[in-house]
């Protein structure tokens, strides 16, 4: 059995009561008359024990308290030492402060009780007010330390609860804060993403046709697409640097994309695709006086169709692309339609990103969203991206 190594603190309280207790004792100051053990060394005994619960007042309070109540029992039948009594109400104190919960609750009602009930059988026994001066100097002996040590506890577990709150709180806001920043990184990479890629796709498809094919007139026409496309993406980048750069708000907003520029986009198309056989068609069945939608929702519908068309021209073979538009009164359907099969001649590398971000840009708003292969009206292949978007700005339901 190991026994409990005294706290340092305790050790020096256990010393300074003793040898306070020993000075006294060598004066003769004693707290009570000639008892039945009449002996001054006899009051040396409840001392020595009680300086020995004293060093074990943190690290053993039951035992402390248990063996100290034994201790200022037997100091009453000797002379009596003041020492003793201060060690014992600090016991006490110590017991409900260091103790286990449930001693900690029953101590001060035991304590009470047991000064009630000697108040009461003195009063019976003495009938007189000695009896009501005796019960006082009990409770201030036992129930007063036990009341203060009750109150010092709560107001400890009060503060280790508000740190444990505070902490937890720090926690969720630093959990908050990382969140959001993978969200902005997420929105950030959709958007550069959706941007660059289809400027450098068609980069990349007509450098590669004009050293697969030895021809002037091939060469200045890849050579001028992809001097367009990278001006373009240039600006587009220079753009989204300039956002991110710009910390206060004396900057004008930036032109958020709109479904109003799917002409222009579609033109951009025609012009890169011409080369692989593809055209390109936009089929807007929304009417002039619909109610216009949130920017959000036209930015998402927008960047769909701008990655459908770059998908298009990175893998779909010769054919038509047709972009589809449609709008009632709860939601904007958003349909690209592209011919599916192997592509001869270059075709520049996919990751599967693009879809990742449409998906997320959809579900961000709350809409549907799927893309795969598709059959057309008349029985062939095609690759189909269709997304639903409401009509109005929401989050989606967690």
């Amino acid at each position: 059995m190991r026994l409990p190594r005294p706290h340092r603190d305790d050790l020096l309280i256990a010393f300074i009561g003793l040898a306070g207790g020993l000075v006294m004792w060598s004066f003769g100051l004693y707290v009570t008359g000639d008892r039945v053990f009449g002996e001054r060394w006899a009051t040396l005994i409840p001392l020595v024990v009680m300086a020995a619960m004293e060093a074990l007042r943190r690290t053993a309070p039951r035992t402390a308290l248990f063996v100290g109540t034994l201790a200022i029992a037997a100091d009453q039948f000797t002379h009596g030492n003041l020492a003793t009594v201060l060690m014992f109400t600090d016991v006490v104190y110590a017991a409900v402060v260091y103790g286990t919960p449930t001693s900690a609750r029953r101590i001060p009602y035991t304590t009470g009780l047991v000064t009630v009930a000697i108040t009461v059988v003195l009063l019976i026994w003495w009938q007189n007010a000695l009896a009501l001066l005796v019960g006082v100097l009990s409770g201030m002996l036992s129930f007063l330390p036990a009341l203060t040590g009750a109150i010092v506890r709560n107001h400890r577990e009060a503060a280790e609860g508000a740190r444990l709150r505070a902490e937890q709180t720090a926690l969720l806001a630093e959990m908050d804060r990382a969140q959001a920043v993978l969200a902005e990184r997420a929105r950030m990479a959709r958007e550069l993403h959706d941007m660059v890629a289809n400027h450098l796709s068609a980069i990349a498809i007509h450098s590669t046709a004009a050293l697969s094919i030895d021809e002037e007139a091939t060469t200045r026409q890849a050579l001028t697409v992809i001097r367009e496309n990278s001006v373009a993406g240039l600006a587009e980048m220079r753009r989204l640097i300039g956002l991110l750069r710009d910390s206060g708000g004396d900057a004008e907003p930036a032109a958020v994309p709109r479904l109003s520029g799917l002409e222009a986009l579609i033109a951009q198309a025609r012009t890169n695709g011409a080369s692989s056989g593809l055209r390109f068609a936009l089929d807007d069945t929304r009417t002039e006086t619909a109610e216009q939608l949130p920017a959000p929702v036209e930015l998402a519908a927008y960047r769909i169709v701008q990655e459908s068309l770059t998908n298009a021209l990175k893998h779909a073979p010769a054919g038509t692309v047709t972009v589809f538009l449609a709008r009632d009164a709860r939601a904007l359907t958003v349909r690209v339609t592209s011919p599916f099969g192997d592509r001869p001649g270059p075709r520049a590398p996919g990751s599967g990103s693009g879809l990742v971000g449409m998906r997320e840009r959809v579900q961000l708003l709350g809409g549907e969203f799927d893309a795969g292969p598709a059959p057309d009206g008349d029985g062939r292949k095609t690759w189909q991206v269709r997304a639903v978007l409401p009509a109005e700005e929401r989050t989606p339901e967690a």
